[in-house]
């Protein structure tokens, strides 16, 4: 069965028996809440996963989803250029919550997690006027701090990668925590 590059919400739904959902998101935002039955397979680990990832689609057709769809596109890209065919989820999850559709959650107590896209434009933000301070404070030097994560941010926007994503989704915040002892077997799904 050919999957089309991108599929809405509602062509999402009525076929989700028929696909193997892959969440690139962090094990964190995943925590926070994903598709059901989907298997936790972040960007950055995307190529290591690749044979896994193969086997799968041989299986059924991939459905790539992250919180807004653009790591989702990212991912789809990158396992067509590995011979793997794939589709996104235009909007990602919070489109699929928007539209009604339950996500689930671990059981038990979670921590929140803001989305990666969060994280990025409050530390890039940050960044910024830290810099633009102590350029007025302390030196002047200091304002190439400002311009350098403005050209990081072009060339963000030109090559649709995000370096600051990769670096913050290895933070210990954005990481999964050790399953309890009573767990023994982990699950691949988490």
């Amino acid at each position: 069965m050919r999957v089309s590059a991108a599929l809405s919400v509602s062509e999402a739904f009525s076929r989700r028996h028929g696909l193997t959902v892959v969440d690139v998101r962090t094990p964190a935002e995943f925590a926070s809440g994903h598709l059901p039955d989907a298997l936790n397979v972040p960007l950055d680990r995307i190529v290591r996963a690749l044979p896994e990832l193969r086997k799968a689609a041989a299986d059924k057709p991939l459905l790539v989803v992250c919180a807004s769809g653009a790591r989702a596109e990212n991912a789809v890209a990158t396992l067509a250029s590995h011979g793997i065919g794939a589709s996104s989820l235009t909007g990602g999850t919070t489109a699929w919550a928007a539209e009604g559709h339950g996500l689930d959650r671990p059981e038990g107590r979670t921590r929140s997690v803001w989305a990666m896209e969060r994280q990025v434009r409050f530390t890039a933000g940050s960044v910024v006027l830290l810099g633009l301070a102590l350029g007025l404070l302390v030196h002047p030097a200091f304002r190439l701090l400002s311009a350098g994560i403005a050209a990081g941010l072009v060339y963000s926007a030109l090559g649709n990668t995000c370096g600051m994503a990769v670096v913050l989704g290895r933070l210990p915040f954005n990481r999964q925590r050790k399953a309890p002892p009573e767990s023994s077997s982990p699950s691949p799904r988490a």
